[in-house]
Order: C-alpha cells, then structure tokens, then sequence
C-alpha cells in the first residue's frame, strides 16, 4: 500500500509532499515527492472518556469517532464497573476487539464511587489486581478517592501499590485541589488531572509534576479556562472528552478542539502534538507517530484547517473512508436490572413547613442548596418531584425537591445516573413520575420522555446504559428526546445530561442517591423538612 501526501511531521516540525510505503502494518519508507494534494498525519487520541458516556458500546462508538480522524481512546469503563462489575469491564474488552479503533482500558478504582448509594457491583483490591495484571489493562484508571489519597486510607492506596507493581500508568481525578494536599495526591503516584476548572489550578498542578487533560465533553467544558496553557506548556497537556453524548460525538470529536486551538492562533505543531503525539508518549501507546518503522496509523485530511477527514488508516488498513458505507454489527446485549414497578403513592412527598431543595445549574455538575415554603410540587416556582430509585433490588424510591429543570407538564427519566446508575427522575407530579420511572423498568434501561398523554423512550439495553441499535439512529432519537424535554419546558442545554449527574454525591452541594438527600459538603445525608435544629 502506498499514500502520496502532505507529511505532516509533529515530531520534526516540518510539512513537505511524501509518498508512504506500507507493508505488514508498518511504514516502511517515507520519501520526498514533488506535490501532493491532501494531508497526512497521525491520527487524534481522546486521553480520558467514558465510551458508556456515549451510549454506545466500544464497536459502536467507533463508527462514529473514526470519521472523526480519532485512532485511539484512553477508556475508563467506571460507568459499567458500577453496573457489572467485572463482568461489565470484560464485555468492553471483548466488544471492542470488533473495532479497528484503538481503545485502551484502565482499572477503576473507585467503584462504587461512595457507600453511600447502591451500585450493581464492587472492584476491591481483589478485583483490581486481576484487571491490572491482564496486558489489556493499561493504567490504574481515575483515583476519584482523592480525600482517600491523601488521608491514606488503605484500601485506595492498595490499588496504587498495585498499579505500581504492575508498572501501570496512574490517573487522577482532583477538582479543585491546591497546595499541600495536591502535593500529598501527587506524591502517591498520580501522573494527570482533567478535572481543574481555572488556569491556576492547572499551572500549579503542571508545576508540581502533573500532566493535565483539557477537558470538552458534553457535560464539563473545560477548555476555555484552560487553553492558554498551550501556548506555555505544549508537553504537558492532553485533550480529552470525559464524556461525550451520542448527538455531540456524531458532529465532532477531539478534531473540534484542534480546530479551535489553531483559530485562537495556536502552533499547529504544539496543538497536533496535543493532540497526536503526548498520549502515545505518556501511555507507552502502541500507535504510530508517522516514522519508518513505526504502525501504519494516520489520518488523511483535506487541509490544515478543516481537517475533514477523507481517510482513516490503522495498522496499515482502511477504518474508515468518506466515501464508503459504515457496516454495523449488532453488539450483545448484558445488563443488571431487577427492580419492579412502582406505584404512584410511592412519589407521595411528605408535607413540611420549609423544604429543602436541590437547585440544578445548567451546564454545570455542582448545584446549590434553595429553601422553599409553600405547596409541592410547585411548577410555577421551578419546585419539582425528584426521585432515584434503586435499578438492582427492589426498594422504596427516594424523593427531593428539585429546582432548575423548567419542566410545566410531564417528567423525564434516565438510568443514566452517575456512578451507580440508578434511575434518575424529575416530573411535575407523582403521576407522571410514576409512569416514566415505570418505563424506564419495563425496558431495563433507557432514556424517557413523558409529555402528559404518552411516553418516548431510547431503550439502553446494554447494562442500562448503552443502546445495541445503529449508532446514528441512536444520535437522533438521543436529539429527539433532548428536544422534547425542552418542549416540556426545561431551558437547559442538556437536560439529559443534567439529570445524570443529580445524583453524583461526589460533586457539591446537595444531591440525591437511592438512599436519601445527601449533602456533599458535609458528606452525610440529610433531610428535606426543616426541624427546629435545622437542615
């Protein structure tokens, strides 16, 4: 096989016509030409995602990120650890062997991510020694525990003490963490951060030795905080996604930010090694970087600032072309769901002078903390019924008070609902949450609109969080349902997105699990009445 192309050579820094030789997978001579028309490149890898996020398994997830120029994913299976366990890890393995896409695996350690809330399964020590071990399993995967860290505890530093008898790579994961106790984090182990929100926290966090990942998925955007690093410190950043819904990873990929980076007036050589280069690098990545010798994976695009690509090469084979057809397999199907339909004196709230309330922030993870006094739900107030309810076991459904959704008819209903992936529901009256909770339960998973007269659903029946249907119809209908909840009234962004993350009592201020009101402050549980000593 050969290419004639623009080279673009990151590691160099120079671009010049060249035709490419492949054989056996590999380059094996690169030679100057006269012209070429196209450009050539090593392809763009996603340093930090979620594939669940996506709500497509691995195989699926590819077909839309190859057309992207994406040849390589550093992949946390955190969000099917909390539903299967290890089951759930071993089934990304294996269905992503269906794909050309370079997808590499880490151990999570933090599953569940709290006692606190009821996940499907648990990864101890046990448990992540048997994943750190296997070759396939790249890195010790983020260590959200980072209070653990720090204080440490034995069962987190357990994990990394194996990590590092494996000689594993070892993410971090430390909003917000600054002076001796980011030094005490770093000093355990921890090689990345993608969670800093200021340019300031990511500067001391690089200055102590960190590598940091700037973040844009559809939830956290981080990369207008952060991207004047680049200009200061091409070698110690990442891009990545986090998570990237399924309507956002059919329009673009990590190629957004590279495109955003060179409008900003960025080096196209410090940004493409961003991109490109870094993750190979600090991963020991088996992809190539466009030498002699190394795998044949590259991208070919059509200019420098576009960057359509036309085709994607991996291990000297065709991923995708513009001008082919995708072929689509459907995945099997493994799941966790055992939990019985509920009635709808089961949302009955109880009556209080004052309540509590969760006040959402749209295209934000935190939230705030609202008092209320009157009648609930209050749809002229924004006050409405929240509830999770337990997906793995039967059990009494918890209830809140929820502000921010905009919801005037009708509910919705996710069992998207990070970590654990309980089902997760905001509505207008115990009626209506009833009946799209119940939805969500007849199909064992899925995303759930209700408008008053009748239900839509994208059934996610692997593991409750990823669909077996064909990926752009998964996009669509993600879209559709999106737009629905907006019809219903919700002013926010991504009201889906939104509601996955109310129940994630690692992020501030107040949040619900399946087991109560949870103040993230103070970590404890809480109450919705106010009693004469308080909240």
């Amino acid at each position: 096989m050969k290419v004639t192309a623009n080279l673009v050579d990151i590691l160099q820094q120079k671009i010049y016509p060249a035709q490419i030789t492949i054989r056996n997978q590999k380059i094996t001579s690169i030679k100057r030409v006269s012209k070429a028309k196209s450009y050539i490149l090593p392809g763009f890898i996603d340093s930090h995602i979620h594939i669940e996020s996506s709500m497509l398994p691995p195989s699926s997830f590819a077909m839309l990120a190859l057309k992207h120029g994406t040849i390589a994913t550093i992949s946390d299976p955190h969000e099917i650890a909390n539903v299967l366990g290890l089951k759930g890890v071993y089934y990304m393995l294996e269905n992503a062997k269906k794909t050309p896409l370079k997808i590499y695996f880490g151990a999570s350690p933090c599953v569940p991510a709290t006692r606190f809330e009821t996940s499907g399964a648990k990864l101890g020590v046990k448990e992540i020694e048997e994943l750190l071990k296997r070759d396939d399993i790249l890195y010790l995967s983020e260590v959200m525990n980072f209070p653990g860290v720090i204080a440490n505890e034995k069962e987190i530093m357990r994990k990394i003490a194996i990590a590092k008898k494996y000689k594993k790579h070892i993410d971090g994961h430390c909003p917000g963490l600054r002076g001796e106790n980011l030094s005490k984090y770093i000093s355990a182990g921890i090689e990345t951060d993608h969670e800093s929100f200021t340019l300031e926290e990511a500067e001391e966090k690089i200055k102590k030795g960190l590598k940091i990942e700037i973040r844009e998925g559809s939830a956290a955007k981080n990369y207008e905080a952060l991207h004047p690093l680049i200009a200061k410190y091409p070698d110690k950043l990442m891009f990545c996604s986090d998570d990237r819904h399924p309507d956002d990873l059919e329009k673009e990929h990590i190629n957004s930010l590279v495109k955003r980076s060179l409008k900003k007036g960025y080096d196209l050589f410090d940004v493409l090694k961003i991109a490109c280069i870094n993750p190979v690098i600090h991963y020991g990545l088996d992809v190539g970087m466009l030498r002699v010798g190394d795998k044949a994976d590259f991208i070919i695009v059509d200019n420098l600032e576009n960057f359509e690509v036309q085709k994607t090469i991996i291990d000297g084979k065709i991923a995708y072309s513009k001008e082919e057809k995708d072929s689509f397999s459907v995945p099997e199907i493994i799941n966790n769901f055992h939990t019985s339909p509920k009635k709808e004196e089961d949302f009955e709230i109880e009556k209080c002078e004052e309540y509590l309330v969760i006040k959402a922030i749209d295209k934000q993870l935190i939230t705030e903390k609202r008092y209320f006094k009157g009648e609930v739900p209050n749809i002229k107030n924004d006050i409405l019924l929240f509830s999770v309810v337990n997906r793995y076991q039967n059990a009494k459904p918890a209830l809140g008070l929820i502000e921010g959704f905009g919801l005037k008819k009708g509910a919705i209903a996710s069992s998207v609902a990070h970590d654990s992936h309980n089902i997760v529901a905001v509505g207008c009256d115990k009626k209506s949450l009833s009946i799209v909770i119940n939805e969500i339960i007849k199909h064992k998973g899925g995303i759930c609109v209700y408008d008053g007269e009748k239900t839509d659903i994208l059934e996610l029946d692997i593991a409750g969080l990823m669909s077996s249907k064909e990926p752009h119809f998964v996009a669509k209908k993600y879209a559709k349902l999106q737009q629905k909840a907006k019809n219903l009234g919700s002013s926010l962004t991504s009201p889906f997105m939104t509601l996955s993350f109310m129940a994630l009592l690692v992020i501030p201020k107040l949040k619900l699990s399946d087991k109560g009101l949870f103040d993230s402050e103070k970590f404890e549980f809480t109450k919705i009445c106010k009693s004469q000593k308080g909240f």
